[in-house]
């Protein structure tokens, strides 16, 4: 899959020419060991072998079999370019579901230019971005969601969102969908069956049962709907937002948290004046921790923006770390406590109680049961030592709250895909209602199919009378 392809919007060339052949570079931009370049179209046999000379036979462009593999040189004219595998796919049974080659050469840039350059001239042309897997979608390799999932999990950057990715990439989200589907087709088979037969007085669908199916339609559109809090913050990463007075040791726990000397660690107080960012992967889960300015009174217009922004930060986090100093002034950092307090939202609030190492086990002691008070879940550490980092690691992973997700669960990371599930739940909310009120069967039927086009929304299905039709005749001997 070409590099971009996750971001691009669909480009008009990919409507009004899907019989071009198209090529690009599939690997990463860049030099490296090899490169692959994909060539995808009706063509694509006959354009690579008037530049590719195979060491053993010719490319097979005749549909038969799936997949083969030749060695040869790629040339221009009597000049070899390169030594290269060519790999050729025959429709359907390709990544695009056309007839697909890829070459796989030596990564130097000079090779990929000249091959691509020799592909143009014998008829290809630049694929737009994400066109292989536009391809993909309108040959019925793919549904929506399943290309969509191809560029998560490209991004994947966590064993968590890598899984997520995988599973919908598969179809788990679109076979619940599916399900979802088959379920409300019967359903409005049945309403719009009766107003088809409404002068005969005919009862086919039991309002008991249809209520208790609405019931059960909406409690699983409901639980998709509700995965999306936590699917949204394993694919994009749990917002950790570090705070706290200055020289607390906030970006001391920054570097430690990310094996990196991310921040700059000074005893001058104010260092930190901006929020600063990165990512670390831990148990699985991603988490975008932000080391924002300290918090203390100061007539410094730059430095009285970055404490803005730091308590800004932290109502965008979904967890909060309030590090403090025990060996600082307990009235002081007191104040600090209405602050976060205003700005916390009901966020996650851990209590990082750090620089124990600088006290006596009194002091350590009595401090702790001082600031235990402020906030059930707090931890006493040293910033320094790696035990107590892990530790915080393990709260970090429990405040995130991320149920267990397994290889079969469905697990909602688009906010379009949210969108819509919050759109089909209203409508069959209404279908619910208009049931339990006696409402007429025409208004039941526009609200069903409005929800089956919400669900179709997120998989580019569509639905026809047709296909209405083609449930209640495959169900039911009507008229003889």
């Amino acid at each position: 899959m070409p590099a971009g392809e996750k971001t691009a919007r669909p480009s008009t060339v990919m409507f009004l020419h899907p019989q071009d052949t198209i090529c690009a570079v599939s690997t990463p931009p860049g030099q490296g060991g090899i490169a692959v370049i994909r060539i995808s179209g009706g063509e694509a046999f006959r354009i690579c072998s008037r530049i590719f000379e195979p060491a053993t036979k010719a490319l097979s462009g005749d549909g038969r079999g799936g997949a083969s593999i030749s060695l040869g040189r790629i040339c221009r004219g009597h000049e070899v370019i390169d030594e290269a595998l060519v790999t050729v796919f025959h429709a359907p049974r390709s990544y695009t579901g056309e007839d697909t080659v890829e070459i796989s050469c030596h990564g130097s840039l000079y090779i990929q230019r000249e091959i691509l350059r020799l592909l143009l001239l014998a008829g290809c042309r630049m694929a737009a971005a994400g066109e292989f897997t536009q391809r993909a979608f309108l040959n019925g390799k793919l549904d929506l969601s399943q290309a969509e999932a191809v560029g998560d999990l490209i991004a994947a950057s966590s064993a968590a969102s890598h899984r997520v990715a995988m599973q919908q990439m598969r179809g788990g989200f679109s076979h619940e969908l599916d399900a979802l589907r088959d379920r409300l087709l019967n359903f409005v088979a049945l309403v719009e069956l009766e107003l088809d037969f409404g002068d005969e007085d005919a009862a086919f669908a039991d309002r008991r049962e249809l209520k208790e199916l609405s019931g059960q339609i909406a409690a699983v559109i409901r639980r998709l709907a509700d995965s999306f809090g936590y699917g949204n913050a394993v694919k994009n990463g749990i917002p950790v937002a570090i705070v706290g007075e200055t020289n607390a040791g906030k970006s001391t726990l920054l570097n430690r948290l990310l094996r990196d000397e991310k921040a700059i660690v000074s005893e001058v107080h104010g260092t930190t004046r901006d929020a600063i960012e990165d990512t670390v992967t831990v148990d699985g889960l991603l988490f975008r921790l932000i080391d924002t300015a300290g918090i203390r009174e100061t007539n410094d217009t730059v430095e009285q923006m970055g404490i803005e922004r730091a308590l800004r930060k932290m109502e965008q986090a979904s967890v909060v770390l309030w590090v403090i100093d025990l060996t600082g002034d307990v009235r002081k950092t007191g104040r600090l406590a209405a602050q976060i307090a205003a700005r916390r939202n009901g966020k996650k609030l851990l209590l990082i109680l750090n620089k124990a190492d600088r006290l006596t086990d009194g002091e350590r002691e009595r401090k702790t049961a001082y600031y235990s008070g402020w906030n059930e879940e707090y931890l006493v550490i040293s910033a320094r030592e790696d035990a107590d980092i892990a530790a915080l690691e393990r709260k970090l992973v429990e405040a995130a709250g991320i149920p267990q997700i397994g290889e079969n669960d469905v697990t909602v990371t688009s906010l379009r895909h949210y969108e819509a599930l919050v759109k089909a739940l209203s409508a069959i909310e209404r279908v619910t209602e208009g049931l339990y009120s006696g409402i007429f069967g025409e208004f039941l039927s526009q609200d069903i199919r409005e929800c089956i086009s919400h669900l179709n929304g997120i998989t580019g299905k569509q639905i026809g009378t047709e296909e209405v039709l083609g449930n209640i005749f495959g169900r039911f001997c009507i008229g003889k």
